[in-house]
């Protein structure tokens, strides 16, 4: 069974078994939610993130080669050597799960990465094919993630492989239909817990970055519980002008450009507007979720307290 999953063809095969399972509970939410009149899929939305989902598969297939080639020059000066036992296995899913952790962190805290992450986020609906609103621009650099797992002894394709298993679970939660997953909450991205990665609200911004694991957003101090008094809102803030593919495309690397045209700028300020959070200015006047969090957790702190004076 597990020569099914090795090298070129053991990734090949986890997409060709996952595309009817994939089918089949897409569908199987779609009739949910035309029968409960859930209003969860739109057509010009899925229309999108199939045209994303494509872009993405095209620049992938462009890209492999290079990408693999670099993983396994890295590999090809390992430092470890492991028995392919159980033990590797687990332990590759582990660090490529962790490696994906810091990809994902990473996009979300850096504006050029983040220009590329932003196609995934900008739907104003939350579902199954949501989770195939692909980050068209990332095989340009995903694998820079992967090498030194590489390094450290793991074959570039068993990364790849455990990864696409990663990315058929992580495809999974992109749902609104599922509430809960009882004790599986406090170890695995759930549901619940990628909705709350996918809000716009403030005190849902920037959390729950895991892919499978939800461990590592609990020990780096990104885990946000979904609140049932703060229902989700799904999509960006502002919200982009229209839904037409260029503007889905580049929104975020035309308002960039436009920043770093201002004139008199400092070349710093310049590479600022490209690489440093989502909303700095080199005026003081923007405000990054950091900023925005500490605020609002400001106010409720404030509120609560408030609160204690009255019933005091």
């Amino acid at each position: 069974m597990m020569d099914y999953f090795l090298g070129e063809d053991g990734l090949e095969n986890v997409y060709s078994w996952s595309i009817p399972i994939h089918a089949t509970v897409i569908l199987a939410e779609m009739i949910y939610s035309h029968v409960s009149e859930a209003k969860l899929y739109d057509r010009k939305d899925v229309a999108t993130s199939v045209y994303l989902a494509l872009m993405n598969f095209g620049l992938d297939i462009v890209m492999k080669a290079f990408a693999m080639g670099v993983m396994f020059f890295f590999y090809s000066h390992r430092l470890f050597t492991w028995d392919f036992t159980i033990w590797y296995w687990l332990i590759c899913f582990i660090i490529t799960d962790f490696a994906y952790y810091v990809l994902h962190y990473v996009d979300h805290h850096s504006r050029a990465f983040w220009a590329v992450h932003i196609t995934h986020h900008n739907s104003e609906y939350f579902n199954l094919t949501t989770g195939f609103r692909s980050p068209v621009l990332q095989p340009l650099y995903r694998y820079l993630y992967f090498s030194p797992l590489a390094f450290l002894g793991f074959n570039p394709w068993h990364i790849m492989v455990v990864y696409a298993i990663g990315q058929v679970y992580g495809t999974w939660v992109h749902t609104q239909t599922v509430k809960s997953m009882g004790f599986l909450e406090y170890i695995l991205v759930t549901p619940s817990h990628h909705r709350v990665h996918h809000a716009c609200n403030i005190k849902y911004l920037d959390r729950n970055m895991g892919m499978c694991l939800i461990i590592w957003d609990k020990i780096f101090g990104t885990f946000e519980k979904e609140d049932p008094n703060v229902p989700v809102k799904y999509g960006i803030y502002p919200k982009m002008p229209d839904n037409k593919p260029d503007t889905v495309l580049l929104y975020e690397w035309r308002k960039i450009w436009k920043d770093i045209k201002q004139p008199g700028l400092k070349f710093s300020d310049r590479i600022n507007y490209i690489f440093n959070s989502p909303g700095w200015r080199h005026d003081g006047t923007g405000k990054t979720v950091r900023q925005y969090q500490k605020e609002y957790w400001s106010k409720k702190l404030m509120k609560k307290e408030q609160n204690k004076r009255k019933t005091a």
